[in-house]
């Protein structure tokens, strides 16, 4: 292709776009790719998980601290970014599980939900689009809801009958679904570990391993992007109400990490133009 390339990934809360995928997304910014990050929620209902930034200060403002994590993330990845301006759903616990709250974007009908998407998709003009799988990658409800939008905007994008009024027809022309973790990674960062005689973070998490092992089949596309790890780190450190600097996320030292696994990694759902697999592109088969 002789244009520009663009990347789309559609995220549901702020940090999502610094925990899944965004040393790929690094990479392909430092390659020229226009990368647009969408955001469905404000992560208004997120908990506070660094134990520094619990604060009464903090969660008297957090829609306004996690806009300000988010244009930090944005400006370290290079990206742009837009809100969907969805209302966090929070992650329902307990046993019945809650019901969710009124107005939430795990409520909204799909349908309506995925209109405003279909205008940025019309006027981004994406090549490639990412998101989660059908679980959500995890069952948040923000999660599943944005799987669910993106394949429908996505499905819809180019079809002048629907969404009249929301922009020029656009066809995607690649889906993805993101897979950061699989049991193969997992496992390969916990066996670097104790080679070293370091401490493995996922030892208790290996162990009670729940997931369908044919998941990790679904990996069509491993992106090479080791040397963005730094980047990622410094993404993710900017979400600061969501990521303990000495928390699991950083106890794989970077060396470490870019050894054991220096991909990430996506499953390849969906594609217009001819491409083979396995991929190490995004973009296999549109350059």
């Amino acid at each position: 292709m002789s244009e520009q390339l663009r990347l789309m990934h559609v995220h549901a809360h702020p940090d999502d776009e610094s925990s899944k995928g965004a040393a790929s997304t690094a990479r392909y910014v430092a390659e020229g790719v226009d990368v647009l990050v969408v955001t469905c929620t404000g992560g208004e209902r997120g908990s506070i998980l660094n134990p520094k930034m619990d604060r009464p200060d903090v969660l008297a403002n957090i829609s306004e601290i996690r806009r300000q994590e988010m244009d930090a993330a944005r400006e370290i990845l290079g990206v742009r970014q837009e809100w969907l301006g969805f209302v966090d759903s929070g992650l329902p616990e307990g046993d019945p599980l809650p019901p969710l709250p009124e107005g939430c974007f795990g409520l909204m009908p799909v349908e309506k939900a995925a209109e405003p998407l279909v205008e940025i998709m019309r006027r981004f003009r994406p090549h490639v689009v990412t998101t989660y799988d059908e679980n959500g990658g995890y069952p948040h409800p923000d999660h599943i809801m944005c799987h669910k939008i993106t394949v429908a905007a996505f499905e819809a994008a180019a079809d002048p009958t629907r969404y009249v009024g929301s922009g020029e027809p656009w066809q995607p022309l690649k889906l993805y679904y993101h897979h950061s973790f699989s049991r193969m990674r997992m496992q390969a960062l916990h066996d670097a570990m104790e080679q070293r005689g370091l401490v493995s973070p996922y030892a208790e998490w290996l162990a009670n391993w729940e997931v369908d092992p044919s998941w990790d089949d679904r990996v069509t596309t491993r992106v090479e992007c080791a040397e963005y790890f730094p980047v990622r780190d410094r993404a993710l450190l900017a979400h600061a109400t969501q990521i303990d600097p000495d928390g699991s996320w950083f106890a794989v030292p970077l060396e470490v990490a870019q050894q054991a696994w220096p991909t990430e990694d996506y499953e390849l759902v969906t594609s217009h133009v001819p491409t083979r697999t396995p991929e190490d592109d995004l973009f296999a088969g549109l350059r």
